[in-house]
């Protein structure tokens, strides 16, 4: 079966000739054209086409236009272009009624191009290249001849600079910014139409339409911008119907805050009634509706509402309790660096030490205080330590920082919130900030590193005998006598000024000796009955008064100090007698508290009516009871 190429050269308008192995084998010679051949014995046929060979074919790969090899070989046949061969054929002599003869070397074809005898020009000049190449007419030859581009080397400016600008499409304006989504179509579709419904009348004079552009302009829902600026979408070409509801919501919540804040400046700018006492605020701006009225009432109220947070828990922080049930004087300890330290290591965590003689400071002051732990340490974390510190409740109130004000980034303990008269108060920290509302009632000492070795260790025992003369010489203004103290070390001054009064007072002592007798007669016939001398005026024991002490040596606060220690004695020895007796009762009461506490909350909850609720207050009146 043929190839492609085989059936194509078979059909085309052109002679082929062959050779055979004779004239390969002798050298043929070349007749001129329109000579006659020469004669030979025997007339050689005329030559036909002849078929193409089926092995020199070369055949294209499936699928592929362009032939594997596309080389010329001398095995493969020579193909003439039609429009040469038309022309060749024109020019070539008639041919007379003899037929031409071939050489007597080989065949020649019909045409007699392959003469032996043609000319050298009409053999070295072919009409056509050989090879696949495409066909060209004259027409196009004409015309490719005729442009003068094509005519040779042209200059820079003729290659590289075009006469004529390409008549592609350009956007009359920007893109369109797809990043936040398609915009509508619908400006492109129908603002056109009602542009041009809009003006007919310029549309029928000048015979053109508007242009798209213009027709967007004019619509209200087109672009935006005129001549010479940058045409921009509308957001709401962008937006979908959850953007609409969203921006529809927006608004409602924006009207709801205008109105939220309306109501709040009418209520706090609204004057105060009657029943109200606003505090820090002038009379003139309780009631007036100036200006100045209006914003000095809504700060004293936003000052109140702050207060929540800033102020302490309560406006009385102590229950009241009579005098008469209750030590006259309050002395207000911190907890922190004065009674404990409190260290974290890596080895062994949160660890808190007790203050050395602390124990026996608590006990021995009891007696004439009333003891009132005040401390900025939250209560979840105090109260673990408290109880650890204080098992028996020596000390009758703690407060916490809930009781705390907060002033400038700093826990204040003000004890003007405490209930008790501060002309019988002494306070006793360790930091001057949390005393500093009250200064005048305030004794700050060092802290206490947690050391036994610490130089300060022993600072707090050595207050006692100070708070003890405070306590017991009826002191009438605690604050006048901490002034006088004012910047010394308090036991160093007080023991020098109780050393001056000492020497005082034995000098004093062995005047009167000196100058009254040495025995009188009703003492020497009381003694000589053997009766003894009844005892008269104060007496601190019931077993010795204050004369006879005085008489004996004794000041009065010696005398004080040694009843001080009998009752602290007294006290440590019912504490080793039945301390153990008491934590169980305090732990048992405390138990029944709790039970108790969570019935009523259940009650609280599941009781729905009065006759439910009842029970429940009676218990609580008779637990209060």
């Amino acid at each position: 079966m043929l190839s492609r190429a085989a059936q194509r050269a078979a059909k085309a308008p052109i002679a082929h000739f062959t050779t055979s192995a004779r004239s390969l084998a002798k050298p043929s010679r070349f007749v001129p054209a329109g000579a006659a051949a020469p004669k030979t014995a025997k007339q050689a046929p005329a030559a036909t086409p002849r078929q193409p060979p089926t092995t020199s074919a070369r055949q294209t790969s499936p699928g592929t236009s362009i032939p594997k090899d596309k080389t010329w070989k001398p095995t493969d046949s020579i193909k003439f272009a039609a429009p040469a061969a038309a022309a060749a054929a024109s020019q070539a002599p008639k041919p007379t009624s003899e037929p031409v003869r071939p050489a007597a070397d080989g065949p020649v074809s019909p045409d007699g191009s392959a003469s032996t005898r043609a000319a050298p020009s009409a053999n070295t000049e072919p009409t056509s290249q050989p090879g696949p190449f495409p066909k060209t007419s004259s027409s196009e030859q004409a015309s490719e001849a005729s442009n003068p581009a094509f005519s040779g080397p042209q200059s820079a400016e003729s290659n590289t600079t075009p006469t004529e600008q390409p008549t592609e499409s350009q956007p009359s304006g920007p893109l369109p910014d797809l990043r936040q989504g398609i915009p509508s179509t619908f400006d492109f579709e129908f603002m056109k139409k009602e542009a041009s419904a809009q003006n007919p009348t310029e549309q029928k004079v000048t015979g053109e339409e508007i242009p798209e552009s213009n027709a967007e302009a004019t619509g209200s829902g087109g672009r935006r911008g005129g001549e010479g600026e940058d045409e921009q979408y509308r957001r709401e070409d962008y937006e979908t119907s959850f953007d609409k509801r969203r921006a529809r919501m927006a608004n409602y919540g924006y009207l709801s805050l205008l109105a939220f804040a309306a109501a709040g400046t009418a209520y706090f700018t609204r004057p105060y009634g009657a029943d109200e006492t606003p505090q820090g605020l002038e009379p003139e701006h309780i009631t007036g509706w100036a200006p100045q009225s209006m914003y000095a009432r809504v700060k004293n109220r936003m000052s109140s509402q702050a207060a929540y947070y800033t102020e302490p828990t309560f406006d009385k922080l102590l229950p009241e309790v009579p005098e008469s049930q209750r030590p006259p004087f309050t002395l207000v300890l911190s907890l922190e660096d004065l009674l404990i330290h409190s260290s974290w290591s890596r080895e062994h965590g949160w660890r808190t030490a007790k203050r050395p003689g602390v124990d026996y400071f608590l006990k021995y002051l009891s007696q004439y205080y009333e003891l009132v732990l005040f401390t900025s340490v939250p209560v979840a974390m105090a109260d673990p330590v408290i109880k650890k510190l204080d098992p028996f409740h020596i000390i009758q109130w703690p407060l916490f920082r809930e009781a705390t004000k907060y002033e400038n980034g700093e826990y204040v303990k003000d004890l003007n919130y405490l209930n008790r008269p501060l002309d019988k108060v002494i306070m006793i920290d360790t930091k001057a900030a949390h005393v500093k509302n009250n200064p005048n009632n305030a004794i700050v000492l060092p802290k206490w590193e947690g050391k036994p070795s610490d130089p300060h260790a022993k600072d707090l025992v050595a207050l006692i005998p100070f708070l003890e003369y405070v306590a017991t010489m009826g002191v009438e203004d605690t604050r006048k006598v901490l002034e006088s103290f004012a910047g010394s070390d308090i036991p160093t001054e007080f023991a020098a000024r109780e050393g001056k009064a000492r020497e005082a007072f034995q000098k004093q002592l062995a005047d009167e000796q000196s100058r009254r007798p040495q025995r009188s007669i009703g003492g020497l016939l009381n003694k000589a009955l053997g009766i003894k001398a009844q005892p008269g005026g104060l007496s601190l024991d019931n077993e010795t008064t204050v004369a006879e002490g005085l008489s004996q040596g004794k000041m009065l606060s010696d005398q004080i100090r040694e009843r001080g220690q009998r009752e602290y004695q007294r006290l440590e020895a019912e504490i080793q007698k039945n301390g153990e007796k008491w934590l169980k009762e305090m732990e048992e009461e405390e138990k029944k508290f709790m039970e108790n506490m969570s019935k009523d909350m259940k009650k609280s909850w599941f009781g729905w009516g009065s006759a439910s609720g009842a029970p429940a207050a009676s218990e609580t009146a008779k637990r209060q009871e």
